[in-house]
């Protein structure tokens, strides 16, 4: 059309006083909906396709209208197919709607529950006009922070997703082939997915013969001789679960089926496991999250990627704590006092402090004492790690503003000199103690299992 429109790269500059227009989106998969009101009080709306091409005629338009100055757009999307095309142009400044306020704001409005897209968008424009105060102006983090968010969330999807396979295979297992399960400790390994295979059912591998499994075992670095006579016998010796040839039939298509998803997984892990590493090593603040004890390979990147590069971000520990749905909440009226956990915050990154506190456990002597005396307290296991992870969300923030390593050492010397009693904030993380069931463990208690992972690979 032979418009020209300022495109950059997603690095947006300081956010300005004044707004040619404001602009309400209502985004969908096929078609979009938005209400602008200009400075001069001019109210217009219209609808937009979904395509890169309709979005680039689009802010071309603005661009030609309002002479490249600076836009509003108000959206209920911080990560998607919108922001990534939207965020091209320097003029357009984007300002994300939780969902969840939009949708209260649309009771207040319409307590009738009356609920349409073209609504909607004069409702996100209204929103974004009265109370600017609540929204944040969009600004992307460093290539390499943006990188690992994205890449660390899609490894752990990967992860959920081996997980439910190897349950649903596990299943099959017990159903048609329960030796494996005794066989063998891990059926995500190559091992026992190429033995799958091959031999499905028990009735297909004991008609195979020694040499041929013997072959197979030291194929796959299983050269223990009395390791590989102790199998073949129990391979003898088996008796089949099921002679059901229903079950046999489709059980056989479905532990195949598994294995070939379980094998694709395997591989991309460690794809994502090999870029993520190769990124972090080059991020600025890696020396910060190497020094913090417990947080291993896995969790120092996602550590970065929830906390972020930006340090006008976050004014002080407990904003970060509480945009990480750590701090606790407290509802009160009259004499009635109702303390819980955060539900609006990113679980993933809830996720990460969690399973970081409880890995800490193992390896740092301080949040060892402080865990134990959470449960002395009468506090359940979760409720003491979460009151922990406060604590390291402190340490952090301080480690992160301050672009320093941690130092146990400094820290110990610090609280000394302090001398001050236990944070009373610490109480209310771990929650109201339970009126039942609470335990008190001795010293040298051990931790439930897998609770120092939460099931991260």
């Amino acid at each position: 059309m032979g418009l020209v429109v300022n495109v950059v790269e997603p690095t947006i500059p300081a956010e300005p006083k004044e707004y040619a227009a404001r602009i309400g989106l209502d985004w969908a998969d096929q078609k979009h909906y938005w209400s602008m009101r200009t400075a001069d009080g001019n109210y217009t709306r219209g609808t937009l396709e979904n395509t890169p091409e309709a979005v680039q005629v689009w802010a071309a338009e603005l661009a030609q209208r309002f002479a490249g100055r600076p836009l509003a757009v108000a959206l209920e999307q911080s990560r998607g197919s919108v922001v990534a095309m939207l965020s091209k142009y320097a003029y357009l400044y984007l300002f994300p709607v939780p969902p969840a306020s939009l949708s209260y704001y649309r009771k207040s409005v319409y307590p009738s529950g009356a609920k349409s897209d073209p609504v909607d968008g004069d409702l996100i424009l209204d929103y974004l006009i009265k109370h600017p105060e609540r929204l944040v102006c969009w600004k992307p983090d460093t290539d390499e922070t943006r990188s690992l968010q994205f890449l660390v969330e899609e490894r752990r999807k990967l992860v959920n997703q081996q997980v439910r396979e190897t349950q649903i295979l596990t299943g099959w297992l017990k159903q048609v082939f329960p030796q494996i399960l005794r066989w063998f400790d891990d059926l995500t390994t190559p091992l026992v997915g190429d033995l799958l295979l091959r031999w499905s059912l028990l009735t297909d591998l004991q008609k195979v013969s020694k040499k041929i499994l013997r072959r197979f075992f030291y194929q796959h670095n299983c050269r223990s001789e009395e390791r590989i006579e102790e199998r073949l016998e129990q391979i003898r010796q088996a008796v089949a679960a099921t002679t059901d040839a229903a079950l046999l039939r489709t059980g056989k298509l479905r532990i195949r089926h598994s294995v070939h998803v379980l094998a694709a997984s395997r591989t991309a892990i460690a794809e994502f496991d090999a870029e993520i590493k190769t990124i972090y090593a080059s991020h600025p603040d890696c020396f910060i999250t190497q020094s913090f004890p417990g947080a291993g390979p896995v969790l120092e990147p996602r550590l970065i990627a929830a906390v972020g590069s930006k340090r006008e971000r976050f004014a002080s520990a407990n904003e970060m704590a509480c945009c990480f749905g750590v701090a606790p909440v407290t509802e009160g009226s009259g004499q009635s006092r109702w303390v819980h956990w955060r539900w609006a915050c990113s679980k993933f990154v809830r996720q990460t402090f969690h399973e970081w506190a409880a890995c800490s456990i193992r390896t740092c002597e301080w949040a060892r004492e402080y865990y134990d005396r959470q449960r002395d307290k009468g506090n359940g296991h979760q409720a003491a790690v979460r009151s922990l992870a406060y604590k390291w969300i402190r340490i952090y923030f301080r480690c992160w503003r301050d672009r320093v390593a941690y130092s146990e050492e400094r820290y110990l010397e610090a609280r000394r000199a302090r001398a001050s009693p236990p944070d009373p904030q610490a109480d209310l993380v771990a929650g109201p103690k339970p009126s039942v069931g609470g335990r008190q463990r001795p010293p040298g208690r051990t931790l439930p299992a897998g609770s120092a992972t939460g099931g991260e690979r």
